[in-house]
């Protein structure tokens, strides 16, 4: 398979989506950053469009046909509304581009288009609004790519594991603070 269509499936996928293409064309595939960030944020669009179009339809057909579906989608829906609701309260339509713009799983594009169909958005509200989050994340992961690309060009896996650990180690750290600072 040609690495340019591994990226753009990468892209399109639910969980990996830009996030994952570009560190694996980056830095498995080593592809030309350009093209892999152009291939995946295109590609991380293609479902966007699709379930911004075709969500509703399709999940009301699929719920009022059979009753798996509508377990799921329920399901879904609801998970949904849970996460997103606060963050759509507080900041209107921004919180499309800031949930789409959030590099880290569970948020990007298909949630995004997720919750704008389950929030009546409509299609020309929604898709520039998620561009624009997708086009940040694109941004966040490819700054995070290269400088971890290089990193381990000057420094070694070593060095990129140490700090990649420290961050995260960090990022435990102050979400533990900020939830105990809540209760």
């Amino acid at each position: 398979m040609l690495p340019e269509f591994q990226v753009l499936l990468l892209a399109m996928a639910p969980i990996s989506e830009l996030r994952g293409a570009i560190p694996v064309g980056v830095a498995g595939l080593n592809l030309p950053f350009w093209e892999v960030f152009l291939i995946s944020y295109f590609g991380n669009l293609i479902p966007v469009v699709l379930l911004l179009l075709f969500l509703e339809p399709v999940a009301h057909f699929l719920s009022k046909n059979f009753l798996i579906f509508q377990k799921f989608f329920d399901w879904l829906f609801q998970r949904t509304r849970k996460n997103i609701t606060p963050s759509i309260e507080k900041h209107g339509k921004k919180a499309l581009v800031i949930f789409a713009a959030i590099p880290l799983p569970m948020t990007g594009g298909w949630t995004s288009s997720l919750a704008a169909f389950l929030f009546g958005m409509p299609f020309k509200v929604a898709f520039p609004l998620i561009a624009i989050g997708v086009l940040i994340a694109g941004s966040i992961v490819s700054v995070l790519t290269l400088s971890g690309v290089t990193i381990e060009k000057y420094f070694g896996w070593e060095t990129l594991l140490i700090i990649i650990a420290l961050s995260a180690i960090i990022y435990f750290v102050i979400k533990k603070y900020h939830r105990k600072k809540k209760i």
